[in-house]
């Protein structure tokens, strides 16, 4: 059970796509000007990546080694289609705000990262874990950096819907957001608190740590090639003091 939880759990913060791996920026910071845009791309990415580790975890032992990038690079693109076709019939509004980075999720670094990574050598159970916990943290941070950026620089909510809110005036909107460096700035200061979390977490599990009185190379745990001769002269030295001196 907790290894399920965590293969679920991990692309929530640990391998978090966007804030800790780094991948898919282009398209996740070409769209994110708007919430609607942000849960639009991020439900089809999530879809995409679900369908694509499905399929293949099941036919993961009969892809030939020799032209599997090939056969992962058509099935992504199956599902990729899909979701362009329902998106241009029922959600028009949607598939022409997202533009060229829709048809670019088949190139996408996060879904074929984890075909590769995960769901080519994994059971079907384990990779739609993988694929749901990926999908999740994906669309969360998409989400984030789309209320971010909607809300201080065009002032609204849910602009594109129908409950489209406004909440600051536009003489105090702060239009570098609606930009690309905008962009890069919300999703720096995000990546920056992410790793202060990361790093406040391994000082706190350190200092769980128990600490020797008197360190040396008998209490090493380090596997190096002097570990053995040191531990012999440290034994001598401490059965002869006399020595030492």
């Amino acid at each position: 059970m907790n290894k399920k939880l965590s293969i679920f759990t991990n692309g929530f913060i640990r391998e978090n796509p966007l804030l800790v791996l780094n991948i898919g920026l282009c398209s996740s910071l070409g769209v994110t000007t708007s919430i609607f845009n942000g849960i639009g791309m991020g439900m089809g990415m999530m879809f995409v990546l679900l369908m694509s580790e499905i399929v293949i975890s099941l036919f993961r032992k009969l892809i030939p080694s020799s032209i599997r990038l090939p056969v992962f690079i058509i099935i992504i693109a199956a599902f990729t289609t899909i979701v362009q076709l329902v998106l241009n019939a029922y959600v028009e509004s949607l598939y022409d705000a997202l533009g060229v980075f829709l048809p670019l999720i088949v190139v996408n670094c996060i879904i074929m990262g984890r075909v590769e990574a995960f769901a080519s050598k994994n059971t079907l159970g384990d990779s739609i874990l993988d694929a749901l916990g990926m999908g999740i943290g994906y669309t969360f941070v998409l989400i984030l950096i789309s209320l971010i950026r909607e809300l201080f620089g065009g002032g609204t909510l849910f602009a594109g819907t129908s409950f489209k809110i406004e909440l600051i005036p536009e003489a105090y909107r702060i239009g570098m957001f609606n930009s690309a460096p905008g962009g890069f700035l919300v999703f720096g200061f995000l990546a920056a608190f992410m790793q202060a979390l990361k790093q406040t977490k391994a000082v706190k599990e350190n200092r769980r740590c128990p600490v020797p009185e008197e360190p040396n190379c008998s209490s090493c745990k380090l596997s190096c090639p002097n570990a053995g001769s040191a531990a012999k002269s440290d034994s001598k030295s401490s059965s002869n003091p006399e020595a030492s001196k």
